[in-house]
């Protein structure tokens, strides 16, 4: 029988048992389960949001079924938190115990595995199978935190290139403006550009936020096995679907860890058939215009000067009591 694993010897069970199986204890997460057998843990695994971690069995004994219980009983404790599925990394040799069990595989490398209890990443694309539409369609991925005009620039240089281009907005919670706030800022700079369609990712962009790497061998470059992945899911299931041959991206990049992720990207997409184009990232006058450097000046207190950063419309909503009350509160956190 699956327990939630509440006490300070559960904690310590469960780090025994995942370090005998290779693997680390990852906090953080909303849930932890386990079995427990003549007072010992024999099979553990965690919730935090919609990804499942730290899915182990001992070593002794058979692996499935204990795997199988643990994954319910995560799986339910998400529905009752509203996910409509879940997401499962895992290291690639696990790839067929998973899918033994009702996973889908959305997509594989070397190093890692990302699969998908439920149906969700089908009712997604059937969700917005009305915006598919046949011709040269191109795509830009931006988090638009807030929407500036180096996104403006790039979505309208884009734009000029193709029949259509999609906008993904990346869910990723753990951005100063919630997702909302970051969608309405994308549609509002963009409403002019007839041939702009903005697209919600949902949680198929993998983001470095909600990435595991307790199965990654100490040292692994998780930030490298996330990337990959996430372009492995781009190229293979949401880019097919919505017929893109194209992926547009600012440059220079304006970190390195975006350095790294367009060479990524240079690397893993032209094999799937997707160019990968670079297009200048200016804002007004010709001048750079980062989301970064916007963000600094709020956290400051100055907000003068924005209308040298962003357009109107996201000038006027980071000016407005609900946009401040964002910032203010980063400002005093």
């Amino acid at each position: 029988m699956v327990t939630a694993l509440l006490s300070n010897d559960d904690l310590s069970q469960a780090r025994a048992l995942l370090q005998a199986c290779g693997l680390r204890y990852e906090p953080p997460f909303d849930d932890l389960v386990g079995v427990i057998e003549s007072g010992r843990l024999v099979a553990v695994g965690a919730r935090d949001g919609r990804v499942l971690k730290m899915l182990a069995v001992t070593p002794e004994l058979p692996g499935d079924a204990l795997l199988g219980e643990v994954l319910d009983a995560l799986v339910d404790l998400g529905l009752q938190e509203g996910f409509d599925s879940c997401l499962v990394f895992a290291a690639p040799e696990l790839t067929a115990s998973f899918q033994a069990l009702g996973c889908n595989l959305l997509a594989a490398s070397a190093q890692s595995a990302l699969l998908e209890y439920g149906d969700g990443l089908r009712h997604y694309l059937a969700r917005h199978q009305r915006l598919v539409t046949p011709g040269d369609h191109g795509a830009v991925v931006a988090t638009c935190n807030p929407f500036t005009f180096g996104h403006r620039h790039l979505i309208e240089q884009a734009a000029a290139c193709v029949e259509q281009l999609y906008l993904f907005v990346v869910r990723r919670e753990r951005s100063l403006f919630p997702f909302e706030h970051r969608f309405r800022m994308a549609r509002e700079g963009t409403c002019d550009l007839p041939n702009v369609t903005l697209l919600d990712t949902c949680c198929y962009a993998v983001s470095s936020a909600g990435f595991p790497t307790y199965y990654l061998k100490e040292g692994d470059p998780g930030g490298a096995v996330q990337m990959e992945l996430d372009l492995l899911l781009f190229a293979s299931r949401i880019a097919p679907h919505f017929r893109i041959g194209r992926r547009f991206v600012g440059s220079p990049p304006p970190s390195p860890g975006t350095a790294r992720y367009h060479a990524a990207m240079h690397r893993i997409l032209p094999a799937f058939g997707i160019g990968v184009t670079e297009l200048e990232r200016v804002g007004a006058g010709g001048a750079a215009s980062s989301a970064a450097g916007v963000r600094e000046r709020l956290a400051r207190g100055e907000a003068e000067g924005l209308a040298t950063l962003v357009p109107e419309s996201t000038r006027q909503f980071l000016l407005s009591r609900e946009g401040r009350r964002v910032w203010d509160r980063a400002d005093r956190g």
